[in-house]
């Protein structure tokens, strides 16, 4: 049987709904980078003609992007890059420490040598940007670090709970990495840590040094926050833009 041709309906939907993926990722990829940082406001007809798209892939971007808690509408007013309180960073931050101890206890019992092997290779990736001087790479490795981490587990649904989790958090943490020279080098010799408690196959020890790690990066964005007024998280809810 000759297949019925693909009606010119559905072709329009998949390349919409592909564009719209690409759109997102996009913006997405500019809010974790810290080139749109919180509280700046996006104008759909701007961003559909710097992306070359119409502005209907990017009106469902813009709803997909504030469903992951990235953006948010405000009515008459347009559609923000999210600022994420203390407070709020303060709880994400607490539920990702029980997900990374839990990620750090688990890999201890059974992490492969070709895993350890990538993690290795990943902090002295790390090292390289700190020697340098590049806090905006040395974010990115940290980033991909930690989901390496996570995505070793084998969980995939801990691996989704965990991404959004992060995102939401680089509306607050940025900063803290790339705005003070001091912080990449003593996270760096923190994660040697983290990779060190793991490969000695220690579960209690990988949590604990895991547990260390995230209560010094807290402290370093209080420490961040408390040098900068205006930083994320401590500004007013929304700066035109």
């Amino acid at each position: 049987m000759t297949p019925k041709p693909t009606s010119p309906t559905a072709i329009e939907l998949l390349q919409s709904q592909s564009l719209t993926t690409l759109v997102q990722h996009e913006i997405e990829r500019q809010i974790m980078a810290g080139t749109l940082t919180p509280g700046t406001k996006l104008n759909e007809i701007e961003v559909a003609g710097s992306l070359g798209v119409s502005r209907g892939p990017v009106r469902e971007a813009f709803r997909a992007l504030e469903e992951a808690g990235l953006l948010r509408t405000e009515k008459n007013r347009g559609v923000f890059v999210r600022v994420i309180s203390i407070e709020e960073a303060e709880e994400i931050y607490a539920l990702r420490g029980v997900l990374d101890e839990y990620v750090a206890r688990t890999l201890a019992e059974v992490i492969t040598s070709a895993q350890l092997t990538r993690l290795r290779e990943s902090v002295e990736a790390m090292h390289h940007a700190v020697e340098t001087g590049d806090s905006e790479g040395y974010y990115q490795l940290n980033l991909a670090f930690h989901d390496a981490l996570v995505e070793m587990v084998g969980n995939r649904k801990l691996l989704e709970t965990y991404r959004r989790l992060v995102k939401e958090l680089s509306l607050f943490r940025h900063e803290a990495l790339t705005g003070d020279s001091s912080a990449p080098p003593k996270s760096e010799r923190e994660h040697r840590d983290i990779v060190s408690a793991i490969a000695s196959r220690d579960p209690e020890r990988a949590a604990q040094v895991t547990r260390d790690h995230l209560v010094r990066g807290r402290t370093r964005i209080r420490e961040m926050l408390a040098r900068t007024p205006g930083a994320s998280g401590a500004a007013p809810q929304a700066k035109a833009g």
